[in-house]
């Protein structure tokens, strides 16, 4: 098993790493040239900066049982087809039973936008996201 972060825009990276350093999993950030990573117990790896350039990183290297951070429904359909875990910064896991929905709801959004809809972006982060994806995450790696 392993963890891998993907770290365009993740909230969650130091709170990731000290979970996979206390179950001593190895865990890898894979982020863009246009994010800079030093995390001691992480290794970095970083990717040109282009359109999906680290998402498309994170699922050739990911394999089944592996956990995926990212809060991109498309990553994380991909990683589930690999047989991989996933779950966002908010302690959301995804599954096979709630990825359709999530990815027409990100089409629907992105429809609504490019015709000029505004939609507001994410409310201030709480202190419990942080617990409910720090007891996720742990959940995913007990099981």
């Amino acid at each position: 098993m392993e963890i891998y972060i993907d770290g365009d825009g993740c909230p969650v990276v130091d709170l990731t790493i000290k979970i996979a350093q206390e179950n001593k999993i190895p865990c890898t950030i894979i982020t863009d040239t246009a994010h800079i990573f030093n995390k001691e117990y992480a290794k970095t790896i970083t990717v040109e900066k282009g359109a999906d350039s680290a998402d498309f990183k994170i699922a050739n290297l990911v394999k089944e049982n592996d956990i995926v951070v990212t809060q991109d429904y498309g990553l994380a359909a991909m990683c589930l087809s690999k047989k991989a875990k996933a779950i966002n910064q908010n302690g959301l896991v995804y599954s096979d039973k709630n990825i359709d929905s999530l990815l027409m709801t990100r089409y629907i959004g992105k429809k609504a936008r490019m015709s000029g809809i505004r939609t507001k972006g994410p409310k201030k982060r709480t202190k419990e996201q942080d617990k409910a994806f720090v007891t996720a995450l742990q959940r995913l790696i007990d099981c």
